[in-house]
């Protein structure tokens, strides 16, 4: 369905299956759509949430039966392509809007650096409503011509079974999968262990990206299946910009050097660029892998770029020629098991609870997740509220991966003198043991 809107000359809106309707709706109304495409499995949800907007609505078996013999469009590379909704650092999510030309010169970026090939193999297990998925395996892989393998959910177990057959030659996970891949390797019989590594070692390529990958998960990896795993840096708005060799030496805790057609540089509070190694500065990109602009928000797209140079808001340092990303310019940005979320956003939701007075949302670092969402409440009234309700509360109206993963609740939450909340503060709330 994707690939025919592009075909076609329309705008992909690609949409997460595991969001639940409230967020759905957000993003159908703010693209201002007008055809929704769903699998007949989660048309009931979305049927009922598309009584309330007059949007022509098809089942992917109704779209995909209908045939033509009308001429397709020649589709001009500066027509919008994709709009992909990401969180940022100020609130509700914004369509990151990307054409032809730039998902072109994305896709030909990592032909080029990774050297794919009408031989490869790989098989995709991540969410296809984020660049990681629909550009980096999917596309590139149906680019080049190489054999894409769809998984219709994550499940460790059956990777494994896949990874043991022998014939994958490319591998790309977030640092959270591979985790649950190393703690399903353990838990293996030694004959099971033999054939999954044997599997790992016929691949000539694993990366790791969208979070930053643990040095012991990398450390353990590489015992496991042979591999220094290589990492990448990128996001929504730019593609890929980053990565490590895919031959030569991979260091741990790098993402490497910009991909061929972009330029990357650091720059200062000021704007001006860094070419000293070992000084922070906010990473910034240009080039044809930069996005066109957000949804109908000029003020944003504006305020996005300086100069010609996209500001990521990631602050990174260069040690021997190589970028070392330090972390995000915003408190409000937490990643979390390979996704970009708002605390505002969540603390918009989470402030309609009836339990809750105000709240502040915050990134606490966690092992497997990279960071955990978690939450300090002033309750309503001295109303209760447990973790286990807030949850089941929040699964209604936020993303899985938005809802938090621990509670405090408070008499006040802490403030400077003008009354803001101070986030620093907040995180030193979750520096006890766990609820």
């Amino acid at each position: 369905v994707q690939w025919g809107v592009w075909r076609a000359g329309g705008v992909a809106v690609p949409l997460a299956v595991s969001h639940p309707p409230p967020e759905l709706e957000y993003a159908i109304l703010d693209a201002d759509a007008s055809t929704v495409v769903v699998h007949p499995s989660l048309a009931p949800s979305v049927r009922s949430l598309l009584d309330r907007v007059p949007i022509r609505y098809l089942t992917t078996t109704e779209a995909l039966a209908h045939t033509s013999t009308l001429p397709l469009p020649a589709v001009d590379e500066s027509r919008r392509a994709m709009i992909v909704y990401t969180s940022g650092s100020t609130g509700r999510a914004k369509g990151v809007v990307t054409t032809h030309g730039n998902i072109r010169s994305q896709v030909e970026s990592l032909i080029e650096a990774w050297k794919w090939q009408a031989e490869d193999h790989i098989l995709q297990i991540l969410p296809l409503h984020h660049v990681h998925g629909i550009i980096n395996v999917v596309t590139c892989a149906m680019w080049a011509g190489a054999r894409c393998q769809m998984m219709p959910k994550f499940d460790p177990v059956e990777v494994w079974r896949r990874i043991a057959r022998g014939d994958l030659t490319v591998f790309m996970a977030v640092p959270t999968i591979y985790r649950l891949l190393i703690a399903g390797w353990e838990q293996a019989s030694v004959g099971e262990r033999r054939a999954m590594s044997a599997g790992c070692r016929r691949m000539r390529l694993m990366i790791s990206g969208s979070a930053a990958l643990p040095v012991g998960t990398l450390a353990r990896w590489k015992e496991i299946s042979g591999h220094v795993l290589l990492e990448r840096y990128g996001m929504t708005e730019i593609g890929m910009a980053l990565s490590n060799p895919l031959d030569g030496e991979r260091i741990a805790g790098t993402v490497g050097t910009p991909l061929p057609g972009v330029d990357v540089r650091l720059a200062d509070e000021t704007g001006e660029a860094i070419t000293r190694e070992g000084i922070p500065g906010e990473i910034r990109v240009r080039g044809p892998t930069v996005f066109l602009e957000y949804w109908r928000r000029p003020e944003a797209t504006a305020q996005a770029f300086e100069d010609g140079w996209f500001r990521t808001g990631d602050m990174a340092v260069l040690e021997g020629g190589r970028y070392r990303i330090l972390g995000r310019t915003s408190v409000d940005i937490i990643k979390t098991g390979g996704f970009k979320v708002s605390a505002l956003e969540i603390e918009e939701v989470l402030r309609a609870h009836p339990a809750i007075g105000e709240c502040a949302v915050v990134g606490i670092e966690d092992p497997e997740w990279g960071e955990r969402v978690c939450v300090a409440v002033e309750p309503r009234n001295d109303i209760e509220l447990t973790l286990d309700a807030l949850q089941e509360w929040a699964r209604e109206r936020l993303a899985p991966y938005k809802v938090p993963r621990r509670l405090r609740c408070v008499r006040s939450l802490p403030r400077n003198a003008l009354g803001k909340v101070t986030k620093p503060d907040v995180c030193k709330l979750f520096s006890g043991p766990e609820d």
